[in-house]
């Protein structure tokens, strides 16, 4: 098996399941997976930017406190790396949940991971979340 598949392997299921987890409100599986080792950041799809691990959890609390009933979620992989101790992915995150007690609504995100191993663990070390804007077709393109 190459570096990258190892990679894949040890985390992309683990992931898929931690994220699934948040957004039907359980933030425990999520906060397993991440580094508690500084430098962590975070720029969420929902405004926010973090440093730090004392942050990150806590937003990952806010997060998971405004989202429920998660009947949905799939995560579409565009590019990935691995070298050495450090990973990287690339995506497309989709969900189809409550947020803040609401009706049920569909989300589509873009997502980008950077991983650490640490003590022979992936650990994620950034995420970068935005909204797929509603027209992403390049200027002048069609």
């Amino acid at each position: 098996m190459s570096e990258l598949d190892d990679f894949l392997t040890a985390m992309l299921d683990r992931q898929i399941a931690a994220e699934t987890a948040i957004h039907s409100g359980e933030v425990e599986p999520r906060m397993a997976l991440w580094s508690r080792s500084d430098p962590v950041t975070l720029l969420g799809a929902m405004g926010m930017s973090n440093a730090g691990w004392d942050s990150v959890s806590q937003t990952f609390r806010w997060v998971a406190s405004r989202f429920s009933n998660c009947t949905a979620y799939s995560f579409e992989l565009l590019a990935a790396g691995a070298s050495g101790d450090l990973a990287y992915t690339v995506g497309f995150e989709r969900a189809d949940l409550s947020v803040d007690g609401g009706p049920p609504q569909s989300t589509k995100i873009r997502v980008t991971h950077v991983y650490r191993r640490e003590g022979g663990e992936w650990k994620i070390v950034h995420r970068h979340g935005d909204y797929v804007p509603v027209d992403d077709v390049p200027p002048g393109r069609t």
